[in-house]
């Protein structure tokens, strides 16, 4: 094979024996990388009701085709498990340089099972792997953690994989980072990382797999070096540059979604960091000229230390406007505090603004708080529920465990205000306004998320990129409807495969440049078709990991909030209308070849040829 290294590492912490396995080439025609990896391993290795964060879960690192080749966008890597958060599939993605290393190193994936009896890390050099001692870094921050295990292995260009405070005390949506700064946040894999006392995994390697077509892989790098400031703009400023832009057309979440303007927006944009002077630099991942990733400095009122990087968009909005707050230093510190103690950012922000709502309805009070004055709008409380949340301190050990688990605790009406999808909490971006991504936040497996979703109005900007795919219908963002289901399905399976491939969407490349690069890289005749089955084979086996998990068409919704507007947005009354979404909901699942039930049909089970999966579908189904 080309493009992969063939060889798979398997780790039992259990009884700490470590092998290496080697699927054939079908099985990577089929699955080719990240999702498609970890679902097939997850459904036919995780028996259904095990606990998320007990030692018969398992967590697999995954590598896509493109991962650590010299292709812009090539640095991500995936990692899923069963989820903490949701007890359903987990996964998430994370840029930087690690998956590169461990793709040099001399594996494609990782399965890490059992449980440790005491804190381990795993290293991995060309194709050897050993468990050692994590005890004297367990406890340790993320970026102290990085220092030691360089220092332990006497390589200061050790590559590392860490989970941080929040990882060690089953934090439900703690994170993995990658090299610090780049966090694979989503669905609580940091969680299941600490379950098993694993700390880190630390690669090391210089041996990367030949590609199919070299030359041709350079050629599209070399022309992406030369062509990407004049199509994209996220060199400048990174992500956060528009968010003055959705706060006018009503796509960014103000006061847990219960308000429509925040005229303060314009003090936590990536550009008023620039103004004040706080951002160092722009810095990047592995083979990619974008540089889109801040690193930011601060002094006061609260100091920040660049070497945590600095916020994006979703983390902007969530500790921003969000929680209704306008001073873009106490973002930075929250920013930074999640990447210290190993915290999504999403869902620490949208939990921490749920709580906000209680305390402002008087659902929760000072005596709940331990006195902190958790109204919308102040930043030193939001601060510091950060790092009560992380290390799990007073109201912090209940809002660890996200909101719905939170309102289901707090009860009086909170159910109604707390902001999730299947227990994951909802990105920054508004399902009002876009529409599309609100059926996809309903849908997906994990729950809601922005990534693999579509930007309705983006898509609407690019549709002679689309009609190759046979999408050539301008949809407008505030429908739902069947049409909106069709952009959704052949648009994003596009935007799911990225997960598959191991690409970044931040770099713009297009589809036929997608499909030239996996066909230079593995060697392997390509097409847009192929790719979206690709897409679809892994989506559909998510769809089957939740059912068996008890997952039905009734945890595909959004909060009712969302059906009606804030009287003050400029949306102007628009809401996820329930009938609507019902409607474009059943036309998603018969586009998906699943029945009424969102069960998939086993025609088309034996289309994507996981006609094995069948076996893992509810009795009857």
């Amino acid at each position: 094979m080309k493009g992969f290294n063939g060889k798979w590492l398997r780790v039992n912490l259990s009884t700490r024996q470590i092998s290496t396995e080697a699927p054939d080439e079908e099985f990577y025609k089929t699955y080719l990388g990240g999702r498609g990896f970890i679902v097939h391993t997850l459904l036919k290795e995780v028996p259904r009701g095990v606990d998320p964060l007990g030692p018969e879960n398992k967590l697999v690192f995954a590598l896509g085709p493109i991962t650590g080749h010299p292709f812009p966008g090539s640095g991500r890597n995936s990692v899923g498990a069963k989820s903490p958060l949701s007890g359903g599939y987990g996964e998430s993605e994370a840029g930087g340089f690690w998956g590169a290393e461990m793709k040099k190193a001399g594996y494609d994936a990782i399965i890490v099972e059992g449980k440790s009896d005491q804190p381990v890390y795993l290293w991995i050099q060309d194709g050897k792997a050993e468990i050692r001692d994590a005890r004297p870094m367990w406890g340790l921050e993320v970026a102290e953690t990085e220092k030691a295990i360089r220092e332990d292995l006497q390589d200061g260009g050790v590559r590392t994989a860490i989970i941080g405070p929040a990882g060690e005390k089953l934090v439900r949506y703690a994170s993995i980072c990658n090299d610090i700064t780049h966090v694979a946040g989503r669905t609580g894999m940091g969680a299941v990382m600490g379950s098993k006392m694993l700390k880190a995994v630390a690669v090391r390697g210089d041996k990367p797999p030949e590609m199919g077509d070299r030359e041709k892989v350079l050629e599209l790098s070399r022309w992406m070096g030369k062509n990407f400031k004049t199509k994209t703009n996220f060199w400048q400023y990174g992500t956060g540059a528009a968010m003055d832009y959705y706060e006018a057309c009503g796509n960014l979440p103000i006061r847990n979604f219960a308000a429509g303007r925040f005229p303060e927006v314009e003090g936590i944009t990536s550009q008023s960091m620039y103004k004040k002077g706080y951002v160092e630099k722009m810095e990047s991942c592995y083979g990619c000229p974008v540089r889109c990733k801040k690193r930011v400095k601060l002094e006061k009122p609260w100091k920040v230390d660049p070497v945590y990087g600095g916020p994006e968009y979703e983390t902007l909005g969530a500790f921003g406007s969000c929680c209704g707050i306008g001073q873009v230093e106490a973002i930075m510190k929250a920013n930074e505090l999640c990447c210290r103690y190993g915290l999504d950012t999403i869902s620490a922000g949208v939990t921490i603004s749920f709580a906000m709502e209680c305390f402002e309805k008087g659902v929760l009070t000072l005596k709940d708080t331990n006195g902190l004055d958790l109204t919308f709008g102040n930043a030193p409380a939001m601060v510091e529920m950060v790092e009560r949340i992380a290390l799990r301190k007073g109201l912090g050990d209940l809002l660890a465990e996200g909101t719905r688990r939170a309102a289901e605790a707090i009860g009086e009406g909170s159910e109604e205000w707390a902001m999730h999808v299947k227990g994951e909490e909802i990105p920054m971006h508004e399902p009002r306004y876009k529409q599309g991504m609100g059926l996809h936040y309903s849908v997906h497996a994990t729950g809601a998320d922005h990534c693999s979703g579509i930007h309705d109005d983006v898509v609407n900007k690019k549709l002679a990129e689309w009609d190759r795919i046979g999408l050539a219908e301008s949809v407008p963002v505030y429908e739902m409807s069947g049409r909106k289901a069709r952009m959704l399905y052949e648009v994003g399976l596009w935007r799911h495969l990225a997960n598959s491939i191991g690409l970044c969407l931040f770099v713009p490349w297009s589809n036929e440049q997608v499909i030239q690069a996996v066909e230079a890289i593995t060697g392997w005749p390509m097409s847009s078709w192929k790719l979206m089955k690709t897409a679809e084979r892994g989506i559909t086996l998510a769809r089957v990991f939740n059912l068996r998990e008890g997952f039905t068409k009734r945890d595909d919704m959004l909060p009712r909030r969302f059906a009606s507007s804030p009287a003050d947005s400029n949306l102007k009354g628009v809401g996820v209308d329930p009938e609507k979404l019902s409607s474009a909901r059943k036309a998603y699942y018969q586009m998906m070849g699943w029945d009424e039930n969102g069960v998939p049909i086993h025609g088309r089970l034996v289309e994507l040829n996981i006609e094995w999966a069948a076996q893992y579908l509810p009795e009857g189904r």
